[in-house]
């Protein structure tokens, strides 16, 4: 095995413990011709299907995320790292909730087991459990990254996941280190081999990137997976917003505590908008009286 190879493996994304070869393929052969020019506007699928249950009812957040998945095809989120990565982390102990398996491929070597796991123990579920229920599998160069997406479709027939998560894929083909014709044809091999896999695992693809990263990821919108949906997300003070390609839908994510009820009930909102109501402990509203 090549020692591009023997540095890649997929393993329980905890932060020790045993680890199971990925056995992905040696470096690509590249296509004669590269799929410069600028992305195409984007095409979603007609009528998604509905993805089988892989995150919990409640709260309210998971329903509303797993709404724009589909099996077979893929589901895109943009959006600054502090919008995006704190909902994904999020996904990844929701889905332990609800019992279900991930397989993530790490593009930006940003994934937080300790954070993981005390969201999966606030969502009930013992951190260890959630950990052991992401399969992890990291690049560091963007030929492991090509190797690691060839040998995708082999590990997940051989551990059959409910969700697929690639993050921040194209992140180590833009350091510079790759030329650019070679960067266009590796991306677009990429782009061919997702499409190949939904086809031959179809289950939902979750995708993430950075802002005007998606622009760069050649193929991704001609030779690519169908696309379910597009999220952009952005962060503001003391909240998050997020807003779908297909219907338009957005979402106000705010710190509430239970049962306080927010002035956007009795306003006129709009309709396509929103409000979800995250827990936060209640502010004192008077001190606390001391005998003596």
């Amino acid at each position: 095995m090549s020692s591009t190879a023997e540095a890649l493996e997929i393993e329980p994304a905890l932060p020790s413990g045993e680890t199971e070869p990925f056995e992905p393929a040696t470096r690509p052969r590249l296509p004669s011709e590269t799929t410069a020019g600028p992305v195409p506007r984007l095409r979603l699928s007609a009528r998604p299907r509905r993805a089988r249950p892989f995150l919990p009812s409640e709260p309210a957040l998971f329903p509303w995320l797993a709404r724009r998945f589909a099996p077979g095809e893929a589901t895109v989120w943009t959006g600054p790292r502090v919008a995006v990565e704190p909902i994904l982390e999020l996904l990844y102990a929701g889905s332990a909730r609800a019992r279900g398996t991930l397989s993530l491929l790490e593009g930006a070597n940003r994934f937080h087991p300790y954070r993981v796991g005390e969201l999966g123990r606030s969502l009930g579920v013992d951190a260890e459990a959630t950990l052991h229920r992401i399969r992890l599998a990291r690049a560091f160069t963007a030929y492991q990254m090509v190797a690691l997406v060839d040998a995708w479709a082999q590990e997940a027939r051989r551990h059959p996941p409910t969700l697929l998560v690639g993050h921040d894929l194209p992140t180590l083909f833009l350091d510079g280190e790759v030329a650019d014709d070679e960067r266009e044809a590796l991306l677009a091999h990429v782009a061919r081999t997702l499409r190949a896999l939904l086809h031959d695992v179809p289950v939902p693809l979750l995708l993430t990137f950075g802002p005007g990263v998606l622009e760069r990821f050649t193929g991704l919108a001609e030779e690519g997976p169908r696309w379910a949906d597009l999220v952009y997300f952005e962060r503001g003070p003391a909240t998050l917003r997020a807003r779908t390609l297909r219907d338009d839908a957005r979402l106000h994510l705010v710190p509430r505590p239970a049962g306080q009820r927010g002035i956007e009930e009795y306003g006129d909102r709009t309709a396509a908008e929103e409000v979800i109501a995250w827990d936060a402990p209640p502010r004192r509203t008077v001190r606390r009286s001391r005998s003596g």
